[in-house]
């Protein structure tokens, strides 16, 4: 399938962008390629496997994934397969299912790029074809949904996913490049039926917005890649911006066992509103994906709110709350609230607590029938020296969150509570002998690509 032709031309043009664009990344213990079979994947397998013939690079394979959506699809991967085996590049499909939903594309997507994430390894690196028409195209599409300078700034040149990363190494090439390549090469490729489909928003874009502003401005495609790249700079300076805000709220809380990510609240009130909501878009785009501009009123009403009052802002992987002067992101178990009533038959051994992390003790706790109960009110604790007290005083004292008060294990002994894990004072006898110690449950953060 390469040819003599394929072998000793060389467009020079394609090949030295290519070079460049994939220079960072010449160290990865292996490049993979999205290989749907469509024109610019086979362009940029080709251009990739004819490279690997001249240059040290890592060890290319490709990766076919079959939604099953439409029936032409059936045929896709052996057309793939016959590909690969003409260039010698190793070929994996990865069969995915894709839930049904509002969006059948970013179903789709999503699955796409769930099945790559799970076959990319350490390091690796998963390049993907899409052009600077591309470009323009998702530029476009956001701007008439009214995104944001980040979501304006459309596609990244590379970024990471799973335990590797993406690489779009021809977003500066048009597809007019590529299909002219791929013409004189005499390559072939599958042509997807649905993308004649202008009831997509991105078919309507391409087949019927796009056409006729070129016949008015012939580099459309060319000038708003270039206001996509503008927009990635101008994210970036917002992103060091951001961080600068965050490095002054990011202190460290009294309670270093609770592993919560959290910021001091009074820095982050003292910026502007446009300041708090770039700081917090950052801080946050680790955990949850981001409403729009419209729907920030949960963080001023979380802000705004008394005091003495337990806010919460709900997001779409988790909460934003507030406590003693602290925003803190809650997400997976901390949501739930945990089982009570847990008999603890070998104190020796440490007792997993569902839902709720784990407790063990540091000593020997006390002889007797032992139980592991959270707090439900009105709970009064024996303290050394001090009498008797009541857990809600003594939750003030220590000012421990809200949200942690709830699920600090408290030990019952013959019926009786007799410790408070973590707390000083509190997690066992005075004089010593015996300790409790609570590892809490990690904030689940998931992912986001």
């Amino acid at each position: 399938m390469l040819g003599a032709r394929f072998l000793f031309e060389r467009p020079m043009s394609l090949e030295s962008h290519l070079l460049s664009a994939l220079a960072p990344w010449r160290n990865a213990p292996a490049w993979r390629v999205g290989f749907s079979g469509g024109l610019d994947s086979t362009v940029l397998l080709h251009l990739l496997a004819r490279l690997a013939q001249r240059e040290s690079l890592p060890p290319l394979s490709a990766l076919h994934v079959h939604h099953g959506i439409q029936a032409a699809a059936d045929a896709w991967p052996a057309h793939c397969q016959g590909v690969c085996d003409g260039l010698g590049v190793p070929l994996e499909v990865l069969r995915v299912r894709v839930d049904a939903g509002a969006s059948l594309e970013r179903a789709a997507r999503d699955a796409r790029y769930s099945a790559f994430i799970g076959r990319l390894g350490a390091g690796e690196v998963l390049f993907s074809a899409q052009h600077r028409d591309d470009q323009a195209e998702t530029l476009l599409f956001r701007l008439l949904r009214g995104a944001g300078v980040r979501g304006l700034a459309a596609m990244a040149a590379s970024r990471p996913l799973g335990r590797g990363s993406l690489v779009r190494p021809l977003l500066q090439v048009s597809r007019g490049e590529l299909e002219a390549f791929a013409r004189g090469q005499g390559l072939s490729w599958v042509e997807d039926p649905s993308n004649a489909d202008t009831s997509l928003a991105r078919n309507f874009l391409r087949r019927d917005i796009f056409p006729a502003l070129r016949t008015r401005w012939p580099r459309a495609a060319e000038g708003l890649a270039r206001s996509a790249e503008h927009m990635a700079e101008a994210q970036l300076l917002l992103d060091e911006l951001a961080q600068a805000d965050l490095n002054t709220a990011q202190g460290c809380c009294e309670f270093a066992w609770l592993p919560l990510p959290s910021l001091d609240l009074a820095p982050m009130v003292a910026l502007s509103p446009a300041r708090q909501r770039n700081a917090l878009r950052l801080w946050l785009s680790a955990f949850t994906p981001l409403p729009d501009s419209d729907h920030w009123a949960g963080w001023e009403d979380l802000r705004d709110a008394a005091v003495d009052a337990t806010p919460i802002w709900r997001l779409a992987r988790g909460e934003l709350r507030r406590a003693d002067g602290r925003l803190w992101w809650l997400s997976g178990d901390w949501l739930a609230t945990p089982a009570s009533g847990l008999a603890w038959s070998d104190s020796r051994q440490p007792l997993p607590l569902p839902g709720n992390g784990r407790l063990e003790p540091l000593g020997a706790p006390p002889v007797g029938r032992l139980e592991i109960r959270y707090r439900q009110g009105g709970e009064v604790l024996d303290v050394e020296g001090r009498g008797h007290r009541d857990l809600k005083r003594l939750f003030n004292e220590a000012r421990l969150p809200a949200f942690v008060r709830v699920r600090l294990p408290l030990l019952f002994v013959d019926g009786q509570p007799r410790a408070l894990a973590n707390l000083p004072g509190l997690d066992g006898p005075r004089e010593g002998g015996w300790r409790l110690r609570w590892t809490p449950p990690t904030n689940d953060q998931g992912l986001s690509w």
